[in-house]
Parts: structure tokens; C-alpha cells; sequence
């Protein structure tokens, strides 16, 4: 498991959005436009409030490695495999047809990896539902309970 901490900044629904710092990790991940970034170093993460956190917990949230792993090969992998393969069929085809190979490699390239990233938009539709691919609130930290008006000492 991945493991973050964060603070939770607001409750929506049966939701907790977690404000969590940007880690070492994220200065050097391509993705990191992807996140819903508040500055350059806090980053909002909505997840189920399965252990009924309060604003102002500090909770930790999880992401199978499993997962993180199999997303990152489709995702970064499985485009280059794509380009690779349409330019070699490009290239192929253009040699069987006497067309310029170079165009024709490219081109395939091009429609290889437009196809591809039609396919991962299909999958992150598809797995969208899934749990496995979504972040858990795995454990409170610290609670930020307000004082009790009755208590006296």
C-alpha cells in the first residue's frame, strides 16, 4: 500500500476531501497536473468517510501498490508499445505498397497511439467504478474534537 496523510479539509455527503502536502514523489511525477492542486505544494483528494472522520482530522489514506503499479504501466507503458508497433507497421506497409517509409511510420505511429489513448479513456471510464483503483481512508490520526461545554475539571 501507498500510504499519504492529509488533513480533512471539508465533509461532502458521505465524502471527506483530504488536504494532503505534496511529497518529494510529486516534484518529479509527469502527472502531477492531473491533481487537483491547490499551490505547488497541497493537493485536494475526495474519498469515501468510511470511518466517519470530522474536519480538521488528520486521517491517512491508502492506495494499493498492486493498483498504482498496474495504472502506471497502462498509462506510461502501453503508449510507447503503441507508437513502437504503428511505426513499425507503418513502415512495413509502406514498404509493401512502395510509399515513403518515413511518412508511413509515422503515420502509423500517430493512429497507434491515437487508438490507444481512446482505449485508456474507455478503461478509466470502466474503472471509474471500480474500488480497487480509488484512495481509502485507512486510519484517523488525530482527532480535532471541539471542547465540551459541560466538561469542568
Amino acid at each position: 500500500m501507498v500510504n499519504e496523510q492529509g488533513i480533512v479539509d471539508k465533509i461532502v455527503s458521505k465524502n471527506a476531501v483530504i488536504r494532503i502536502q505534496r511529497s518529494s514523489a510529486c516534484a518529479k511525477c509527469e502527472s502531477k497536473g492531473a491533481c487537483q492542486a491547490l499551490s505547488d505544494k497541497e493537493v485536494l483528494i475526495e474519498v469515501p468517510n468510511d470511518l466517519q472522520a470530522k474536519e480538521g482530522d488528520t486521517v491517512e489514506i491508502s492506495v494499493p501498490a498492486s493498483s498504482l503499479l498496474k495504472l502506471s504501466m497502462l498509462v506510461y507503458l502501453l503508449p510507447i508499445f503503441a507508437l513502437i508497433a504503428g511505426s513499425y507497421g507503418g513502415s512495413t506497409l509502406a514498404q509493401e505498397f512502395n510509399l515513403h517509409s518515413a511518412l508511413c511510420s509515422i503515420g502509423g505511429g500517430i493512429i497507434a497511439m491515437s487508438i490507444t489513448f481512446y482505449l485508456l479513456k474507455i478503461f478509466d471510464r470502466a474503472s471509474a467504478s471500480k474500488a480497487e483503483y480509488h484512495p481509502k481512508m485507512t486510519r484517523i490520526l488525530s482527532s480535532c474534537l471541539p471542547p465540551q461545554s459541560g466538561d469542568s475539571i
